[in-house]
């Protein structure tokens, strides 16, 4: 028996930056941990001081040279660009470069193909990915036709260039129902759960952030635990009972990142909407990042485009035990924070109280004499 190894694709990364080096290069740090999620290799990063994308090729002509060159000395597969491209860019790039360009929507589109697991979740995708080719058919022709096999190409196929906008069209009519049925199923499951008057706690962060380790910990939910980007998408609820006696389900949601394809949140509206119903927030966040302030900005940004405002916040900063002691860390917009290291159990306990704090909060409490014959007639 003859035994073969999988050859990992090889790929530049292309980035530019205005006024703000730093964060094109978390941006480009998070761009390489991406395409290692998606099975690739990452042999380069090239960065381009630039105002605004060149309008033709994304960066300079002399940057493309550079990158020309760079593809044939590493005998790269391709390039993947930091920001979404239009059909011209990717067009101009494809001839000059004679590879595959990908930029970070289709590479999003890409782990999410390949990490959903449910029926919705396949179909949620597949529409951001159909969405998302519909925008980008004229002009691209010729730059799909060499994607061939690999990243950027999982989903409902990207080589058939015949594919138009009438026959996307149509399909993206077909998911949508479907789609439309499995939502009046979640809905339904939604309702029977505020009928039940247990309250709901919707847990949402940053891409591994620590989501997942949270529900199980609490819940024992035995959900798939990575140290990776997007390791789970489908959201899953379980009931926790918390110390003060008080029962409260918990439900997982899709992880948040930054430039986040618009494509892929209408697409999961219906599983956000978890969020959106949900009594109270556990945000968790990764406080052992260095770009800690920037993803929870990018958290509650993604929140208020889908409306979800207004609700008790319970912050949880994770992984406290990579962080180190003297770092300090504060959320404004939550009710209360508590730091834990979710994987070693730190903290566990104290987030159990105050989890159970927060939903007595707002509880009234009413004390009621009832005489004898009232009670009987409850009763009765």
């Amino acid at each position: 028996m003859i035994y073969t190894e999988s050859k990992k694709e090889k790929y530049i990364l292309v980035g530019i930056f205005g006024n703000d080096e730093d964060k094109a290069e978390a941006s480009l740090s998070e761009l390489e941990e991406l395409a290692h999620t998606a099975g690739a290799d990452v042999d380069c990063i090239v960065l381009q001081h630039l105002e605004h994308p060149n309008a033709s090729t994304y960066v300079g002509k002399g940057k493309v040279e550079e990158i020309a060159c760079l593809v044939r000395q590493c005998d790269a597969d391709g390039i993947i660009c930091d920001d979404e491209l239009t059909p011209v860019q990717i067009r101009n790039l494809s001839d000059i470069l004679d590879v595959k360009v990908i930029d970070r929507t289709i590479l999003i589109l890409d782990i999410f193909a390949a990490h959903a697991s449910t029926a919705e979740g396949k179909l949620q995708v597949e529409t951001a990915q159909l969405r998302y080719r519909a925008s980008h058919l004229s002009g691209i022709g010729k730059a799909l036709s060499r994607l061939g096999g690999g990243i950027g190409t999982r989903g409902p196929g990207e080589t058939k260039l015949e594919t138009d906008r009438r026959t996307i069209r149509r399909r993206l009519g077909v998911l949508n129902e479907e789609i439309k049925k499995l939502s009046e199923v979640r809905k339904n499951g939604r309702k029977k759960r505020l009928d039940s008057s247990i309250p709901v706690a919707a847990i949402v962060g940053y891409t591994n952030a620590g989501k997942s380790t949270l529900l199980n910990s609490l819940t024992g939910a035995g959900i798939l635990e990575e140290d990776k980007l997007f390791a789970t998408l489908d959201p899953t609820t379980r009931l926790c009972t918390l110390p003060q006696g008080q029962e409260i389900l918990l439900t997982d949601t899709v992880g948040f990142i930054n430039k986040l394809p618009h494509n892929l949140i209408d697409a999961f509206k219906s599983t956000l909407e978890e969020a959106k119903y949900a009594d109270i927030l556990i945000h968790v966040v990764d406080g052992s990042d260095p770009g800690v302030r920037s993803h929870m900005d990018v958290v509650y940004g993604t929140l208020r485009e889908l409306e979800i405002t207004g609700k008790p916040i319970l912050t949880i900063f994770n992984k406290m035990d990579l962080a180190g002691e003297d770092v300090i860390l504060r959320d404004d917009n939550a009710d209360i924070t508590v730091k834990a290291s979710l994987k070693t159990g730190m903290g566990v306990e104290q987030l159990l109280e105050k989890l159970g704090d927060l939903l007595l909060k707002d509880q009234q409490y009413i004390d009621i004499i009832l005489l004898y014959g009232r009670m009987i007639s409850i009763y009765c």
